[in-house]
């Protein structure tokens, strides 16, 4: 099993995802987005299983410095977005074959690697 994570190196929710897989022995790819923004069909992806919304950083800083809690994002407007500002992303993004998380999801990922 690889497992692929896409997040920030600064993100303590990604940290805390790279140590659950590596505790496990499990292979990991390893994506910051400040390097190297996901694509758009990656983001896309996510999109179709949670949809646009559920990427969307609500409540992180760079939101908020973006001025945009005070504003409608249109659901059309947040995957451009989102490819454009990674740092508006919901981290870690998991993936390991078809299966899909957003954010920090323990009991999933666990469901993932039972026998």
């Amino acid at each position: 099993m690889e497992v692929q994570i896409f997040g920030l190196k600064s993100c303590n929710e990604t940290k805390k995802a790279l140590r659950f897989f590596k505790e496990r022995r499990l292979r990991t790819h390893f994506v910051d987005l400040k390097e190297r923004a996901a694509s758009p069909g990656e983001l896309k992806r996510f999109a179709e299983r949670f949809g646009a919304e559920a990427l969307l950083d609500r409540g992180g800083k760079r939101f908020k410095d973006r001025g945009l809690h005070v504003a409608h994002v249109a659901e059309s407007r947040i995957l451009p977005m989102l490819a454009d500002d990674p740092a508006l992303l919901v981290t870690p993004l998991v993936r390991s074959g078809n299966h899909l998380t957003v954010g920090w999801d323990e009991a999933k990922w666990k469901g993932w690697i039972a026998p």
